[in-house]
């Protein structure tokens, strides 16, 4: 089969069209044949993982580390990226009973990689279901990523209906899902982003939308029971007086600078949470649900051939990207 590989780390002339052995299911797995996969944050930092270190990881050292390892530490372990994918089932393992060929689903691989290519074996209770009907291939691989990651990390937040929610970073995989799904339980929801992704953020749902290039929402008058802060870049010190009586300071990417600040007011009024997201089959079910009730809308900015991999990358870090 055709696959985009990498054997390098580096920019995304590293990433090529190459062959690669067409995988072969096990008794309990599906052979996807993939329509679609998303290129993601993910799969940027995976792709120059080697000249990364660990301040610029958005997460703890020790993390870094053990990413350092997983990934591989000299060149890949796994040539084939992307995380997310769509696609038909093209023939199913012996065990299998929840899938048969000719099914279109959608699913996540998570560290595992491996969706950048023609076919693609998923175990058949992981992180596979069927697509939502209402969307495409692409938009369905557009999808999970991004809502698992905000639907876990919300859950934390127990956002509640009439609640103000400010969702930093909302044009994003999970900052676009982030609102969607705030505004479903109810929330008075403010995203923050760039200024060309204005409209965006509006259009996915946001009451209020905030160009971070000009106004530092914490600087405000608003007040807000949530801040959701998806890369980490604002600060406990100047989010507190923007945050409710009982607000939550919710993190997606932090350092152990938040970590300490989290143990440090987990008994205060107003408390940091730290969390690491965790995805399960259940969870994609209800994303599926969602986006099937027009809950979650993802959208496609771009579309590219599998033999430009590498422009899909180069798009997708320029700065230019939507969604």
């Amino acid at each position: 089969m055709q696959a985009a590989r990498y054997t390098q780390y580096g920019s995304p002339d590293v990433v090529q069209l190459g062959e690669a052995e067409t995988p072969t299911p096990k008794p309990n797995e599906v052979r996807v044949r993939v329509h679609a996969a998303s290129v993601g944050f993910g799969d940027l930092m995976a792709r120059n993982f080697g000249n990364m270190t660990a301040k610029q990881f958005h997460m703890p050292a020790v993390l870094w580390l053990m990413a350092r390892f997983s990934f591989g530490l000299n060149a890949p372990k796994q040539p084939i990226l992307g995380a997310e994918f769509s696609g038909v089932i093209e023939s199913v393992g012996s065990a299998v009973t929840r899938f048969k060929v000719g099914d279109e689903v959608f699913g996540y691989r998570g560290q595992a990689l491996g969706a950048h290519a023609e076919y693609v074996c998923m175990a058949e209770d992981g992180l596979i279901t069927r697509k939502p009907a209402n969307l495409t291939h692409e938009q369905a691989a557009a999808l999970p990523y991004g809502a698992l990651t905000a639907q876990s990390l919300l859950r934390k937040a127990d956002i509640r209906h009439g609640q103000r929610v400010l969702i930093h970073g909302a044009s994003g995989g999970i900052g676009a899902a982030a609102v969607q799904l705030a505004k479903h339980y109810g929330a008075h929801v403010t995203g923050t982003c760039s200024t060309p992704r204005l409209g965006y953020v509006r259009a996915l749902g946001a009451d209020e939308a905030i160009d971070y290039t000009r106004q530092d929402f914490t600087a405000g008058a608003a007040r807000y029971d949530v801040v959701f802060d998806v890369l980490g870049k604002s600060a406990f010190s100047h989010v507190q007086r923007v945050l409710a009586p009982q607000g939550i300071y919710l993190l997606a990417s932090f350092k152990m600078k938040q970590v300490r600040q989290m143990f440090q007011t987990r008994r205060n009024a107003q408390r940091v949470v730290c969390a690491l997201s965790s995805e399960t089959l259940d969870d994609l079910e209800q994303v599926r649900a969602l986006a099937e009730a027009g809950v979650l809308c993802p959208l496609v900015d771009k579309t590219f051939a599998l033999a430009q991999a590498a422009d899909a990358h180069r798009y997708a870090e320029s700065g230019s990207k939507r969604g």
